[in-house]
């Protein structure tokens, strides 16, 4: 059990510190109200969880350390879910309504065909 937490720790640590630093560089080059920061982190992070499962599914480890570490651990401190939602409830509060429905519905459709290729990449 310790073993696991410190994989997704370390996971985790090394995702959130990735996406902090994407977010500085696209909003560094990027002027704009579509939250293209995290929307970018999003999709790359769908498709990096579609072939890392992908990936596991056809490889299956003796240990599950590696999944821990790359699946738990890091897309999901690189990934921002919660940055998403925060972005959406400031673009409804700011009346910016189809830009948020734009993020939101390219978010989850991309997103989703994201994962998918990811999948399909390693088949």
């Amino acid at each position: 059990m310790m073993r696991a937490v410190l994989f997704v720790a370390i996971g985790g640590a090394a995702g959130s510190v990735l996406r902090y630093l994407s977010s500085v560089a696209v909003n560094k080059y990027v002027q704009s109200s579509f939250p293209w920061a995290t929307f970018a982190v999003n999709i790359a992070g769908c498709f990096l969880i579609g072939l890392l499962m992908g990936f596991f599914m056809k490889q299956p480890a003796q240990d599950d350390g590696m999944k821990w570490l790359l699946v738990t651990g890091f897309c999901g401190g690189f990934t921002t879910f919660s940055a998403f939602a925060h972005e959406n409830v400031a673009l409804f509060q700011t009346q910016q309504y189809g830009t948020a429905f734009l993020y939101t519905a390219l978010s989850v459709v991309l997103g989703m065909l994201a994962v998918w290729l990811g999948l399909l990449l390693t088949r």
